[in-house]
């Protein structure tokens, strides 16, 4: 399926039209988070993770197949699947270790904390070295991997904008690392653990990129910074 060319006046236009693409609108994130709501609530329901693991496999394949039939993009649902084998081979190692179900259980999650772990220092790190992710998004356009960073306000505007794209990976490493922690500790009963992480990875997905995302179009809406293919992308001079 052929999607019309992203527009390309402004580099906010630019950015706008390729933040919408990664995030995949409410198909995609409902095709991201049902695997991970199956498996959570077959687990305690059964206590078999191999039963629930099969259910969020299966859910994840029906989504698989729907994409296919109405030939569609089917990352998101790739990217579902991965995930829910990576998390199984994390249940896979905890049982090798002679870990408990409950730890088995927890194990399941420990791929998506390290993910926003990883990804927010990550991405931090390219503001602090001066060359932001999002430059680089333009610069896939324009042609010139670079040349958006001969312009200052360009680095400043990509700048405030990977910040906002690390602060809700941050936000969840903060707030579900000390869940699980709390879990695998024994300080909180399992059941309780895998719950709120369940919960949380579903809540703290969409709405946290939904806000993020909010932030970003607010920022984006006060400035129009020309885009031209192939040149060194300079700042206009009037402001919206």
């Amino acid at each position: 399926m052929t999607s019309s060319p992203p527009p390309t006046d402004t580099v906010e236009a630019l950015v706008r039209h390729q933040l919408g693409v990664a995030l995949g609108g409410v198909r995609g994130v409902v095709e991201t988070a049902v695997p991970t709501l199956t498996f959570t609530t077959v687990w305690l329901l059964s206590r078999q993770l191999g039963v629930a693991l099969g259910a969020s496999v299966a859910v994840g394949v029906v989504e698989l197949a729907a994409r296919l039939v109405q030939r569609q993009t089917v990352k998101f649902c790739v990217n579902s699947l991965v995930g829910i084998a990576v998390g199984s081979l994390f249940v896979y190692l905890a049982a090798r270790r002679g870990g408990s179900a409950d730890d088995q259980a927890l194990a399941y999650f420990v791929p998506g904390l390290l993910y926003n772990i990883g990804y927010a220092i990550a991405i931090a790190l390219t503001c602090l070295t001066g060359w932001p992710l999002v430059g680089f998004v333009i610069g896939s356009v324009t042609g010139d991997p670079t040349a958006w960073h001969d312009d200052r306000q360009v680095v400043r505007l990509c700048s405030r904008l990977t910040w906002l794209l690390v602060l809700p990976c941050a936000v969840r490493a903060l707030v579900q690392g000390p869940i699980w922690l709390a879990g695998h500790s024994g300080s909180i009963s399992a059941d309780s653990a895998v719950t709120a992480l369940g919960v949380l990875k579903v809540v703290m997905g969409w709405p946290l990129q939904l806000a993020a995302l909010g932030a970003m179009s607010w920022l984006l809406s006060r400035n129009h910074t020309p885009l031209d293919a192939g040149e060194p992308v300079s700042p206009a001079s009037g402001r919206g």
